[in-house]
């Protein structure tokens, strides 16, 4: 990549993956980045669940009815977990883990998806964080975010049209 922005212009959602396993230096680089990332009053209340296990990823595909069965596919999942007795703001300071890790693997043409987790639910009965926290064995204080699949892209996205930016966002001095 040629700068910071190239990489945000072409960090696109991929949902498919080349059955391809990510070789333990991305990973390892992937989650050295990771635990760089910034927190609130360096609480670091995040935590971090690496999945390479195929048929564990074809189980936490399904924590949700929709949206999650691109796990299935994904040569690695990774949960992003927050013990949330360590901070009040660990929803924010989970996101900021979450789209770090995607840019780095981005930056090591890895293609990367975030699985929303937090508030959704698997079916009528059970939440999908009360569906992974049992496969996952994760303690009660820690809630659980999203998961992020990763992967090397088995599909083409258009980068960013920088002239289809909703310019009208941004305001200056006042609203």
């Amino acid at each position: 990549m040629n700068s910071f922005f190239e990489l945000l212009k072409n960090r696109r959602s991929i949902r498919k993956y080349l059955p391809k396993p990510v070789e333990q230096e991305k990973i390892h680089c992937i989650t050295k980045a990771v635990l760089m990332s910034p927190a609130s009053k360096r609480s670091n209340s995040w935590e971090f669940i690496v999945i390479q296990n195929p048929e564990m990823l074809k189980k936490l595909a399904n924590c949700r009815p929709h949206g999650s069965q691109l796990l299935s596919d994904s040569p690695l999942g990774i949960v992003i977990i927050a013990d949330t007795t360590k901070s009040d703001v660990w929803i924010e300071d989970a996101s900021i883990a979450g789209i770090i890790m995607q840019l780095q693997a981005q930056d090591l043409g890895l293609g990367s998806c975030w699985v929303q987790v937090f508030k959704r639910e698997k079916d009528e009965k059970t939440t999908a964080e009360e569906y992974i926290r049992s496969l996952l064995n994760i303690p009660a204080q820690f809630a659980i975010l999203n998961i992020i699949s990763i992967g090397y892209p088995n599909e083409e996205r258009n980068s960013h049209d920088e002239e289809k930016l909703q310019i009208q966002k941004i305001h200056y001095e006042i609203f």
